[in-house]
């Protein structure tokens, strides 16, 4: 029996318990539901993270294959010319969104894509395969952008998870088991000592009945002696 050290077994501390428990017993419920709930949530955060992923590894062969089209075409020094006279960057807004009481990021980002004429570099004197290498490396960014932020909800619903369990076994393993058990030890502690203030009480009650007894045995006893003295004394009246 897991036993609260310390507990004073008196009825004010189980009425005390008694509250406490079922404030636990509450908690546990709630943190079960949120728990179950998170669990729904990441499977599904889970799902679209995993065709994400294939959706940027799928990007992400693409780009190299037509990059490495156009390195063949235009040559490395191309490449690198047409990759310094890129402009811009992408723009990228910080949010959160609450998820069953889980903060996640919410990455926000206005698309990379752009017209031919938008990306920097001379139209006339570059061919179609740096186009369409620039185009597939534009998407791959936005690809990116896009798990980045599935993954890291992905991750913060896994810690969240971790800890909400850790606190429905603590209550259900620990502290809900520890309080039955403390209750129950109070319960038997008092009525133990309910049982040892009936036999008190007995007794006391015995030995008050027999401090009566006697003393109305001493009185029927003094009574019988005077009674004695005064017949003895009227006889010895008579005989004079």
């Amino acid at each position: 029996m897991a036993v609260i050290k310390g507990t004073k077994p008196t009825r004010a501390v189980l009425i005390a318990l008694r509250k406490r428990i079922k404030v636990a017993q509450t908690g546990h419920s709630l943190l079960k539901m949120k728990r179950d709930g998170l669990m729904i949530e990441f499977f599904e955060v889970l799902n679209r993270a995993k065709t994400i992923r294939a959706e940027l590894v799928a990007a992400l062969i693409v780009a190299e294959q037509r990059l490495n089209m156009a390195r063949a075409i235009e040559g490395t020094v191309t490449i690198n010319s047409v990759a310094f006279a890129l402009q811009g960057e992408p723009a990228v807004q910080l949010e959160s969104r609450n998820i069953m009481g889980v903060v996640v990021p919410k990455i926000t980002a206005k698309s990379v894509q752009k017209k031919m004429f938008e990306r920097g570099y001379g139209i006339i004197g570059t061919s179609a395969a740096i186009d369409e290498a620039a185009e597939a490396y534009e998407t791959l960014v936005d690809k990116i952008i896009l798990a980045a932020e599935v993954e890291t909800g992905m991750r913060k619903l896994v810690e969240d998870i971790e800890s909400t369990k850790r606190r429905v076994n603590g209550l259900e393993f620990k502290v809900i088991p520890e309080l039955k058990d403390t209750i129950r030890f109070i319960g038997f502690a008092l009525e133990e000592m309910d049982r040892d203030n009936v036999v008190r009480l007995k007794k006391l009650k015995g030995k008050s009945q027999a401090r009566v007894k006697q003393e109305e045995a001493k009185k029927a006893a003094i009574l019988a002696a005077a009674a004695q003295a005064s017949a003895l004394a009227a006889t010895g009246e008579v005989s004079a």
